[in-house]
């Protein structure tokens, strides 16, 4: 391994062929940098028409399944109960129609009779709804007295041969007019003939349909009634179950007219999750303005000591009026940059995930410092795939204040390892492991500390401006890293150890 002295560097411009690298690191920074200030959201414009609420559109889709199971189901209840309703109509016709051929019997003329009377009354009352007749090939229709001078059309005598089975055969008929029939017949020989009769009983089905009717009906209402139910019972499910959503509404209004800075109430697990996402942007946006106020306060801090003795000097009109200028101007130029790089860095760090490639950037800043230092050697190993979140430039801006730091400061050789093995150091699932080492001469424990304030500079035979270091660990704090110094076991000078978080 190699190792980087970490001393600091004047910033200096960044030249076009070396962007990762300058001075003491300072170069690194991206030319021109400006503070990412998020930008507000835009109003909607005036014609544009709200999303349809949640309420409605649950209440929409709550309606839409209750009318289509309600449908379906009453659909086919209405046919199973209609089925039976005609089953049991058809089934009194069988019941008369078998007791009708249980009676009958043939007579001494070859004639059907019965020998036992049928026990409906209606058969005997004329027009009464209920008929029954007896039919055969060469006979007279027999008709029953409520048929009075009328017959029946009855296929089991009109067919040739097809109702002639053991079988009951049902159908409607519109013989009469206003009067629709059910018809049940079966066409026998009986004993001591050779004559094919049929027999039919029919029914008016006006009985029948006012049944169907009345079913029909009350399911009508049953279902309506139901749906309705249903409808009024999904709409105040959807009122409760998003009753917590008003509530943290009424806490974010709270939070805007109280001043307060976190939402505390008790809500549901479903909607918990939200609420602690929105206390921690709120966290997120009290860290960032605290940062851009302590940034804006320190930067006027520090810019008022030189703007007084510019002040004053120009007063007095002293005589080293320009050597003071650029003295001063020096001092102010620095702090910009040291402020501006860690404005930097927060802006792109709300801006979202980063992810950067370690290896990448670390061959970049190799290039840039090669040309600067073309007589120093710099050698870089370890896990080429390592990604830490981090932007690139930023990633660029650390590792350009440290290998060129330990390029300048260092004996000629430096080296960068990426994530060493697990005998040099144990590996860390959520921090990447970076040293930077150089042959230099080091630095010592008790100025470890020391060297990370702004305008700290060891070696003061070099130019620059003391805020290499400060600037790496400024940056890497934004981004949840560290930065410490030790010695080089291999090479003997310093060991920078950076980490930083990983991407997931």
């Amino acid at each position: 391994m190699a190792s980087v002295t970490a001393s600091t560097t004047p910033p200096t411009s960044r030249a076009p062929e070396a962007p990762a690298a300058g001075g003491d690191g300072a170069s690194a920074l991206p030319a021109g940098g400006a503070v990412i200030v998020p930008e507000e959201s835009a109003p909607p414009p005036p014609g544009a028409r709200p999303r349809a609420s949640l309420a409605r559109r649950m209440t929409l889709i709550a309606a839409g399944w209750i009318s289509v199971l309600l449908l379906g189901g009453g659909i086919a209840l209405e046919r199973t109960l209609t089925t039976q309703v005609e089953a049991n109509f058809d089934e009194q016709l069988d019941y008369i129609l078998t007791a009708m051929i249980s009676a009958a019997e043939i007579d001494a003329f070859g004639e059907v009779q019965f020998y036992r009377t049928l026990g409906d009354q209606r058969f005997l009352e004329p027009g009464s709804g209920l008929y029954w007749q007896v039919s055969g090939v060469g006979h007279d229709p027999w008709p029953s007295r409520s048929l009075w001078d009328r017959t029946l059309r009855l296929q089991g005598v009109e067919a040739e041969g097809d109702h002639f089975d053991s079988e009951v055969h049902f159908y409607n008929s519109d013989q009469f007019p206003g009067e629709p029939l059910r018809i049940a017949e079966r066409t026998i020989i009986l004993p001591g003939s050779e004559t094919r009769w049929t027999f039919a009983v029919a029914s008016a089905t006006e009985q029948m349909d006012t049944q169907i009717g009345r079913v029909r009906l009350i399911l009508i209402w049953s279902f309506a009634i139901l749906g309705l139910g249903l409808l009024l019972m999904a709409v105040m499910q959807v009122r409760y179950g998003l009753s917590p959503l008003r509530r943290v509404r009424a806490a974010i209004q709270n939070l805007r007219t109280t001043g307060a800075n976190r939402i505390t109430d008790p809500l549901p697990l479903e909607v918990q999750p939200l609420v602690e996402e929105l206390n921690a942007l709120l966290e997120h946006s009290e860290k960032q303005a605290e940062e851009a106020r302590r940034h804006a306060g320190n930067l006027a801090h520090a810019l008022k000591t030189p703007l007084t003795v510019l002040t004053n000097a120009a007063t007095a009109r002293a005589p080293d009026l320009g050597d003071a200028v650029m003295r001063e101007t020096r001092t102010m130029q620095r702090h910009v940059d040291h402020h501006l790089a860690r404005a930097r860095a927060v802006g792109r760090r709300a801006v979202g995930h980063a992810r950067t490639n370690v290896m990448a950037s670390a061959e970049a800043v190799r290039r840039a410092v090669e040309r600067l230092y073309p007589q120093g050697r710099l050698d870089i190993a370890g896990d080429k795939t390592a990604t830490v979140a981090l932007e690139r430039q930023d990633l660029d801006e650390l590792l350009g204040n440290l290998i060129e730091n330990a390029a300048k400061y260092g004996g000629g050789s430096v080296f960068v390892t990426i994530d060493p093995d697990e005998d040099e150091a144990p590996r860390d699932p959520k921090m990447c492991l970076i040293w930077v080492e150089d042959d230099g001469a080091g630095i010592p424990e008790a100025e470890r500390i020391r060297i990370f304030d702004r305008g700290v500079r060891l070696d003061t035979d070099k130019p620059g401006t003391g805020l290499g270091l400060a600037i790496v660990r400024d940056v890497a704090e934004i981004y949840g890293g560290s930065v410490a110094l030790r010695e080089s076991e291999d090479l003997g000078g310093l060991l920078v150890e950076l980490r930083l978080p990983r991407a997931d």
